[in-house]
């Protein structure tokens, strides 16, 4: 079973767009359709929060949390009464409840993989619909109190987080200190996304890495790293904007993670972030399809806040005629 193909949803959507009617059935069953619209593409249809009801369930990335509650809370400020429920136990652990059918929007920092999409279109009886909302760079950080590890190569970072035992095996300028390492759970998009770019796609020389304290909890994370001069670790840019005044971002190749290297590309780890849901929930339940409309329509609203970056335009153009298209049927 594939994902949902962008080009015919494309097409689908630019017919529905061109239109531009909302059905009358459509607007008895999607009561929260306004004729104000948020989205500054002013594509997608109006959302009125006040009339919305009903729960919603989204589960996964611990990347995508921060940036799902500050939209959430939008969308509560502007009038929505029900509960959004997000837990954060990272893109694994959300897709495997999205396979199971337990979950409306599963939260992502990398895409969904084959096996995973087959599972949720056999839950739910439609293929998944991707919706790429904006894009991440994982900084690597070591405390304020580390002096010395300002900037990395690639080759280095990889023994970083790998065979070195001292930091002077990384590089014989550095002290003959333990490297104590702290990184998310094996469940984790961030985790997946670094082994894949880092260590060539291999798991094991982390998971084997002396001194290693995983957790899906970056608050945890943080503290750690924060506790020893020799520490070092990885998550969100989000998490590291949060607690810039405890630990230092480590350049790569002499690059910085900041808004400018990741719009050109230059910063090696940089991905995007995505929620996931699929036709058959958005027809089932009137909420989850105002609450991915208001997404899409304010996610560049709250993005930067959160620290995070927009998606590329293009990129969240396509997300918005993707979801039209998977809605055009009940219009």
């Amino acid at each position: 079973m594939k994902r949902i193909a962008a080009a015919a949803l494309i097409a689908l959507a630019g017919a529905l767009i061109a239109t531009n009617v909302v059905a009358e059935d459509a607007k008895l069953k999607y009561a929260w359709i306004d004729k104000v619209s948020d989205d500054p593409d002013k594509i997608l249809p109006g959302v009125d929060p006040t009339k919305v009801t009903g729960a919603i369930v989204t589960s996964g990335s611990s990347t995508v949390f921060p940036l799902s509650e500050a939209v959430t809370e939008l969308f509560v400020k502007e009038g929505y009464t029900g509960q959004v429920s997000i837990d954060s136990i990272g893109s694994g652990g959300g897709f495997e409840r999205f396979g199971k059918g337990e979950i409306d929007i599963a939260n992502a920092s990398r895409a969904i993989k084959k096996s995973e999409a087959e599972k949720a279109a056999a839950a739910f009886g439609s293929a998944p619909l991707e919706i790429r909302v904006g894009t991440d760079a994982i900084a690597v950080c070591v405390s304020k109190k580390n002096k010395f590890a300002n900037d990395l190569t690639m080759e280095e970072l990889a023994k970083l987080f790998s065979d070195a035992t001292y930091w002077s095996d990384v590089r014989a300028s550095f002290p003959k200190k333990e490297i104590k390492r702290y990184t998310p759970g094996t469940d984790s998009g961030t985790f997946d996304f670094f082994t894949e770019v880092v260590l060539a796609k291999k798991k094991e020389p982390l998971l084997l890495a002396k001194n290693l304290q995983m957790s899906e909890d970056d608050n945890v994370l943080v503290q750690g790293i924060q506790g020893s001069e020799y520490a070092v670790g990885f998550f969100g840019y989000a998490y590291f904007v949060e607690n810039k005044s405890k630990l230092n971002a480590v350049s790569l190749k002499g690059i910085a993670p900041n808004q400018e290297s990741v719009d050109k590309g230059t910063y090696p780890l940089a991905r995007p972030l995505f929620i996931y849901t699929t036709p058959a929930t958005l027809a089932a339940k009137p909420q989850v399809a105002a609450y991915v409309d208001f997404y899409l329509s304010n996610v560049n609203r709250v993005i930067k806040k959160v620290g995070y970056f927009p998606a590329p335009q293009n990129d969240l153009l396509a997300a918005k005629k993707a979801f039209l298209a998977a809605i055009a049927g009940r219009y």
